[in-house]
């Protein structure tokens, strides 16, 4: 799936949620977006969207105000905190959205995101409490936002339109894992490992080498990007 993601003021392209995505199988188009002149970002995200045309917009706090204030139609949105009421002239949504929002969240205001819904005369159900903060950085949060735009960018409708909102979170489109590789220190292989997510940022495990069968020690670190980082030893007899 194609996706067009609008990451916030002071962060960078190649963040943690565009790599998540990525790293999910979809095209991620992820322009830097200018944090001082907000008729600028627009207009580089404009520019994107009109020569891509992607299926489904994420907009991340700064860049969810950037997404409301584009010209993209009836393309589904994916609005990440979004901080509508401190940037652009766009102040209801136009098109199919979906708003994820951590009832935590000391930079934007939880009550910002139910009054837009409001105004826009939306389903307050399209409005998701997920995370602890203002990143929605979690597992849990980035499963669920890889599962809002696939459902969204492929045009279905909202699971609890038909009475199924209990079942988000555990939908089985819902990936938190992830593959990695390691160099085994017995036979100098690389073995690709699958890696779980929910299982936190930083992890040690043994694993037996499926060529030499040895065991080494794994350790799995997640930096802020998003990437992987395994180490191996091997394991004491």
């Amino acid at each position: 799936m194609k996706i067009l993601f609008l990451h916030g003021r002071g962060s960078v392209p190649g963040g943690l949620k565009p790599t998540w995505l990525r790293n999910q199988g979809h095209e991620v188009l992820n322009p830097h977006l200018d944090d001082n002149d907000f008729p600028k970002a627009v207009s580089t995200a404009q520019r994107e969207f009109d020569l891509h045309r992607p299926e489904v917009i994420v907009g991340s706090s700064r860049g969810g105000a950037v997404a409301l204030n584009l010209i993209s139609g009836q393309t589904p949105l994916v609005l990440l905190c979004p901080a509508w009421k401190y940037w652009g002239t766009t102040k209801t949504l136009q098109a199919p959205a979906l708003i994820l929002h951590s009832n935590q969240d000391a930079v934007v205001p939880f009550a910002d995101s139910e009054e837009l819904l409001q105004s826009s005369h939306q389903p307050i159900d399209n409005l998701l409490a997920i995370g602890d903060d203002h990143r929605l950085a979690d597992p849990e949060s980035l499963a669920v936002l890889d599962w809002a735009c696939r459902t969204l960018g492929s045009g279905k409708q909202l699971p609890w339109m038909d009475g199924m909102l209990g079942e988000a979170a555990s939908a089985p489109s819902l990936n938190t894992a992830a593959e990695a590789s390691y160099l085994c220190d017995s036979c100098g292989e690389t073995i690709v490992i699958p890696v779980d997510l929910c299982e936190g940022e930083s992890q040690t495990f043994v694993e037996d080498c499926p060529v030499c069968c040895r065991p080494s020690v794994i350790h799995v670190e997640q930096g802020e990007n998003g990437l992987l980082q395994v180490t191996a030893e091997a394991a004491q007899d």
